[in-house]
Protein backbone atom coordinates (compact mmCIF):
# COMPACT_ATOMS: atom_id res chain seq x y z
CA UNK A 1 0.00 0.00 0.00
CA UNK A 2 1.59 2.94 -0.82
CA UNK A 3 1.41 6.64 1.80
CA UNK A 4 -2.59 8.21 0.08
CA UNK A 5 -4.00 4.90 0.49
CA UNK A 6 -2.63 3.91 3.82
CA UNK A 7 -4.25 7.19 4.82
CA UNK A 8 -7.51 6.85 3.20
CA UNK A 9 -7.66 3.65 4.71
CA UNK A 10 -6.89 4.93 8.05
CA UNK A 11 -9.48 7.40 7.10
CA UNK A 12 -12.06 4.99 7.23
CA UNK A 13 -11.30 3.10 9.99
CA UNK A 14 -11.61 5.80 12.01
CA UNK A 15 -15.04 6.56 11.02
CA UNK A 16 -15.94 3.07 11.27
CA UNK A 17 -14.63 3.06 15.23
CA UNK A 18 -16.57 5.83 15.78
CA UNK A 19 -19.42 4.84 14.41
CA UNK A 20 -18.98 1.36 16.30
CA UNK A 21 -18.52 3.53 19.27
CA UNK A 22 -21.31 5.87 18.78
CA UNK A 23 -24.25 2.99 17.82
CA UNK A 24 -23.30 0.80 20.40
CA UNK A 25 -23.04 3.92 22.89
CA UNK A 26 -26.82 5.07 21.68
CA UNK A 27 -28.17 1.64 22.25
CA UNK A 28 -26.92 1.17 25.90
CA UNK A 29 -28.40 5.03 26.76
CA UNK A 30 -31.73 4.17 25.27
CA UNK A 31 -31.98 1.15 27.16
CA UNK A 32 -30.80 2.99 30.06
CA UNK A 33 -33.64 6.00 29.36
CA UNK A 34 -36.09 3.18 28.83
CA UNK A 35 -35.27 1.66 32.50
CA UNK A 36 -36.08 5.16 34.05
CA UNK A 37 -32.80 6.91 34.26
CA UNK A 38 -33.93 10.65 32.81
CA UNK A 39 -30.08 11.87 32.44
CA UNK A 40 -30.00 9.02 29.85
CA UNK A 41 -32.19 10.71 27.08
CA UNK A 42 -30.00 13.63 26.86
CA UNK A 43 -27.28 10.97 25.87
CA UNK A 44 -29.51 9.37 23.45
CA UNK A 45 -29.68 12.57 21.25
CA UNK A 46 -25.59 13.35 22.05
CA UNK A 47 -24.49 9.87 20.28
CA UNK A 48 -26.49 10.33 17.24
CA UNK A 49 -24.93 14.08 16.54
CA UNK A 50 -21.48 12.66 17.44
CA UNK A 51 -22.00 9.96 14.89
CA UNK A 52 -23.09 12.67 12.73
CA UNK A 53 -20.21 14.68 13.37
CA UNK A 54 -18.21 11.95 12.82
CA UNK A 55 -19.12 11.15 9.37
CA UNK A 56 -18.65 15.37 8.51
CA UNK A 57 -14.92 14.99 9.27
CA UNK A 58 -14.58 11.82 7.88
CA UNK A 59 -15.79 13.54 4.17
CA UNK A 60 -13.82 16.55 4.73
CA UNK A 61 -10.92 14.44 5.09
CA UNK A 62 -11.60 12.61 2.30
CA UNK A 63 -11.85 15.94 0.52
CA UNK A 64 -8.35 17.01 1.28
CA UNK A 65 -6.94 13.87 0.99
CA UNK A 66 -7.93 13.86 -2.64
CA UNK A 67 -7.21 17.39 -3.07
CA UNK A 68 -3.45 16.86 -1.83
CA UNK A 69 -4.30 19.80 1.30
CA UNK A 70 -2.70 19.11 4.12
CA UNK A 71 -3.73 21.49 6.93
CA UNK A 72 -0.43 23.46 7.92
CA UNK A 73 0.33 25.53 10.92
CA UNK A 74 0.85 29.19 10.53
CA UNK A 75 4.22 30.12 9.37
CA UNK A 76 5.79 32.53 12.55
CA UNK A 77 8.29 34.92 11.29
CA UNK A 78 11.87 34.13 12.75
CA UNK A 79 12.46 37.51 13.07
CA UNK A 80 9.51 38.59 15.19
CA UNK A 81 10.55 40.90 18.05
CA UNK A 82 7.44 39.33 20.61
CA UNK A 83 8.49 35.70 19.86
CA UNK A 84 12.04 36.55 20.65
CA UNK A 85 11.18 38.10 23.66
CA UNK A 86 9.09 35.62 24.90
CA UNK A 87 11.79 32.67 23.75
CA UNK A 88 14.26 35.01 26.00
CA UNK A 89 11.95 35.00 29.28
CA UNK A 90 11.34 31.10 29.39
CA UNK A 91 15.47 31.02 28.86
CA UNK A 92 15.57 33.02 32.04
CA UNK A 93 12.87 31.21 33.97
CA UNK A 94 14.25 27.75 32.57
CA UNK A 95 17.54 29.14 33.97
CA UNK A 96 16.55 30.62 37.07
CA UNK A 97 14.72 27.04 37.83
CA UNK A 98 17.64 25.08 37.31
CA UNK A 99 19.33 26.74 39.99
CA UNK A 100 16.99 26.91 42.09
CA UNK A 101 17.28 23.05 42.17
CA UNK A 102 20.63 22.42 42.38
CA UNK A 103 22.02 21.59 46.07
CA UNK A 104 23.91 24.05 47.97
Amino acid sequence: MDGKSQHTWSIHMGLFAAEAICTSAFVVELLRALSGNTLSWAYVFEWPILGTYAVYMWRKLLKEEKSGETATPPAVAPDDPKLAAWNEYLAQVHANDQSDQKPS
